[in-house]
């Protein structure tokens, strides 16, 4: 599987440009901005992009949405519970001293359990709510690797302080969706440099 993190926006968000080797689809994770580096890199693989996906709804990871859905044509998902920020993002990054660009309302919503394929790659949805109550995670089981979006991050776990958080409904999340996975699954978090479950599991000093 073709896998590429690219650092984007302002805040710095880790966006990932997905693909597979053999019929080139491809996706988009959490395109929070600089939507000519995730061009570049969807352009050097030969990547055609049909899916966007938001891993939550906060402005730093959805602020590119509506370019790279304009420019690959691609279906935009992300889970119901987070689906009416989308059209507050320029609202909410004016608060932080930003500009933002309100996103296209999505074309369907992430459900936990559910497979999106591209090509001979998959990945499960796995709903994790605590960071936002839409929060979801990425699973690809056969490549041992898992994108947590900000649910879970190397030594550290996502802000509970803001709209819809919650630090105890986050632990759980974390505790029954993520840390039941192999100690071996790579995790790659919405900001921040990438890690293991295992290391998680022993280190992570929220448990």
């Amino acid at each position: 599987m073709i896998f590429e993190e690219i650092v984007v926006g302002p805040l710095s968000v880790n966006c990932f440009v997905l693909g597979c080797e053999r019929t080139r689809e491809g996706i988009v994770v959490d395109p929070g901005g600089d939507v000519e580096l995730i061009e570049q890199a969807v352009r050097k693989h030969g990547l055609k992009v049909h899916t966007i996906v938001n891993t939550h709804g906060h402005f730093d990871h959805v602020g590119g949405n509506r370019e790279v859905v304009a420019t690959f044509g691609a279906r935009l998902l992300i889970h119901q519970s987070d689906a009416p920020m989308l059209n507050r993002v320029a609202e909410v990054a004016k608060m932080y001293g930003m500009h933002g660009e309100n996103s296209p309302e999505s074309d369907d919503y992430l459900v936990d359990g559910m497979e999106i394929s591209f090509g001979d790659c998959r990945l499960k949805v796995l709903h994790t709510p605590g960071h936002t109550q839409g929060g979801c995670c990425l699973y690809f089981e056969d490549e041992k690797r898992i994108i947590t979006g900000d649910t879970l991050f190397a030594d550290s776990i996502g802000r509970t302080d803001l709209p819809g958080g919650s630090h105890v409904q986050l632990l759980e999340s974390i505790r029954t969706k993520l840390f039941t996975l192999p100690d071996g699954v790579a995790a790659y978090p919405g900001h921040g440099p990438d890690t293991t479950i295992g290391h998680e599991k022993r280190n992570n000093p929220y448990f």
